[in-house]
Parts: C-alpha cells; structure tokens; sequence
C-alpha cells in the first residue's frame, strides 16, 4: 500500500538528531520556556523574514490568539467582522467565532481554491476589522489588490499558514505578508512536530507582547495576571524536534514541487480536475495534491484496491457542519461543488519515483 502519508518514514530520516536532541533536552530538566523554545523561535523569525516568532500549543491557538490580542488591544471588538475563505478547514473560522467576532464567508476563486479577493469588497461593512487569508494546500494567496483594500479599509490581514511553510510572493515568504501569521506543526504539516504545536509570526512588537503574555495565562510577569488568558506554549522537546526539521524544509519542499509537477505533467485523465501548477513556483508548497473529479467515490475505491491511498480534505464545507447550524440553508455553491469533488493524493518527500509512476499510471487507467 502507497500510504497517503508515511510520518514515521519522513521522521526516521532525521532520528540520529532527533533523538540525540531529546535525550539532551530530557537531561537538562527543563522542559517549558526554556533555550530550544528560544533557538526556534529565534530560527523561525529569520527564516520567515518577520521580527517575532512566538511558539504556541497548536495551530488554532495560534489564530486564536492573535484575534485576542487584538481585541485587548483595542482593534477589534465583539461582534466585529472578520472576513474568512469559505472554503477552508473549520479551525479559520473556529478561531473568529471563538473571540466573539463574526465570521464572514468569501467564496473561492476555482483555479486556485483560496479565497476570491474580487469578491471581498463587496462583503466589507462598517463592522469589519480584518480579513483572515487561507494558504489553502499550501498556495499562496496574496495580491496587490489585497493589500491595497486593506489599506484602504483599515483591515488586518491575519494569514492562516498552517499549510504553506516556505512559500513565496514577490520575495517574501507566507507568515510575513500581512500583519500577523498562524502556524500549525501538526506531525502531518510540511514541518511537522511529534505532537501538537504551533506558533505566530509578526512585525508588531505589541501585538507580540500582548500575545505572550495571553498564552502564559495572561502573565508577563510570574504571578502578575493582567489579561484573563489561556495556557499556550510551545514545550521544550516539540522545539527542539522543529527547529531540526526547519533546516530541511526547503528541500523537503522541492521534492514535494518535484512530484506536483509530475503529476501535473503526466496525469491525462479527462475525468481528472488537476490543480493549477503557478507560474512562480515558489508560491506552493504542496502540502496538499488535491484532484477534483466527479466520481471521487468510484475513484477513490479503485485506487484503495490497487494500493493506494487517498483522503479528502474537505468533506463537509463548514457552512454546512453542525457546529454552525445557522448558517446549513446558506448557499455557497462553489464550495459545495470543490467539497463534493476533491481527492487529495499521496504527496510526500519520501515518496519513490516508482510510487509516483505507480499513482499516475492509475489515474490514467481509471
């Protein structure tokens, strides 16, 4: 069976750092806020391009918080609008409805899959405070335009990165376009921890500030409580295991463009949706390979049968999930389409050429 993720296989290329790494973080009894959560954070803002990296519990945490600090900050208030792709993983809009903000759903744009900035506009109202951007699958969204509407609307731009680690545009890398970023470090993400983990990148030393002391219970001095917060830090061994696997990253990512481009190239099947390979390359990173067809459940059963393994992300659109009910009868046709429709494939820096033939040789025959 071709895994659709082998995470031990991809672990195991690293395990004599790895493990030399944790025997010393495990002798040096000190586990939380100590010198390898320093090292990746200091590591992780070099490599992004932006001032500040602050290591948190997970992903959603991070997106969490940065609403948060804007709310105690004074930017955003409950019941202000924040404006998010409707085609995303619910945790984007988990993090907006969680602080008492309004999630306001954009369609996507169907080449790409991120958010349509040509219909952003048009949802903007006089309660809207920022726009969250999805790096979805691990393209890049980001535009002039972009910039130019929150400019011109005084919004922040929040990017959600938890796919696109390494990613470019026009130079910069995603977590340094807009004025603060979310990462997950999921153990399936492109840098992948042995757990949970995440962190928030930003050129905004208060937003910075405010945001680390929310996530050591609202403390930036011990036992000096000034905001109601929450416990989100980064350990000591999910550092040290991240900042190993930062050194490989981009080469890990041009194995993975290697591969999209195969597929791309070599994929014929006019039952087949492939995505669109950009122009500058550098602006996915192929976390995810995702095909759209009509027949996803007959695909996907044939290609379980000949040893490979598919998932879909996503099945549910989150207009459409329980959690938010009172918006199941609202209409969001071009998200309902891509949910119904995408298969992602088995992508990995791991994978073997023969793997790959293997996948498109299949797909070919279906």
């Amino acid at each position: 069976m071709i895994k659709f993720l082998d995470l031990q296989k991809i672990n195991l290329q690293y395990q004599n750092e790895i493990e030399s790494k944790l025997i010393e973080v495990f002798r040096s009894g000190w586990y939380l806020m100590g010198n390898e959560l320093a090292h990746f954070e200091k590591n992780l803002s070099r490599y992004i391009g932006s001032t500040t990296a602050i290591g948190v519990a997970n992903g959603l945490d991070a997106l969490r918080l940065i609403l948060r600090a804007y709310i105690e900050m004074g930017v955003m208030s409950t019941g202000d609008e924040v404006i998010v792709p409707s085609n995303t993983y619910i945790a984007s809009i988990l993090a907006i409805s969680d602080n008492g903000l309004v999630p306001v759903l954009v369609e996507p744009d169907t080449n790409t899959y991120n958010v349509d900035i040509s219909k952003i506009e048009e949802k903007i109202t006089s309660k809207t405070k920022g726009i969250l951007v999805v790096h979805l699958y691990g393209r890049i969204i980001f535009s002039e335009k972009l910039k130019a509407l929150a400019a011109q609307y005084n919004l922040k731009v929040i990017e959600d990165n938890a796919q696109a680690i390494g990613a470019e545009w026009n130079g910069t890398k995603s977590g340094n376009l807009g004025d603060a970023a979310g990462f997950s470090f999921y153990p399936g993400k492109n840098l992948g921890a042995l757990g949970d983990a995440g962190a928030v990148t930003t050129n905004d030393d208060e937003l910075a500030k405010t945001i680390r002391a929310l996530a050591n219970y609202g403390s930036n001095q011990k036992y000096v409580n000034i905001y109601q917060g929450l416990n989100s830090r980064l350990d000591e061994m999910q550092a040290a295991v991240l900042d190993i696997k930062l050194k490989y990253i981009d080469t890990e990512n041009e194995t993975r463009r290697h591969i999209a481009k195969r597929f791309i190239n070599q994929i014929s099947n006019p039952k087949i949706i492939l995505p669109e390979y950009p122009e500058d390359e550098k602006e996915h990173v192929w976390h995810l390979f995702v095909i759209r067809t009509e027949n996803r459940e007959a695909l996907q059963a044939y290609l379980v049968e000949n040893g490979v393994q598919t998932l879909i992300h996503y099945p549910i659109p989150p207009h459409k999930q329980q959690a938010y009910k009172e918006w199941n009868t609202l209409s969001f046709p071009i998200s309902e389409k891509i949910h119904e429709e995408v298969l992602s494939l088995p992508l990995s820096p791991v994978m073997k050429e023969e793997e790959v033939s293997k996948i498109i040789e299949l797909l070919n025959k279906f």
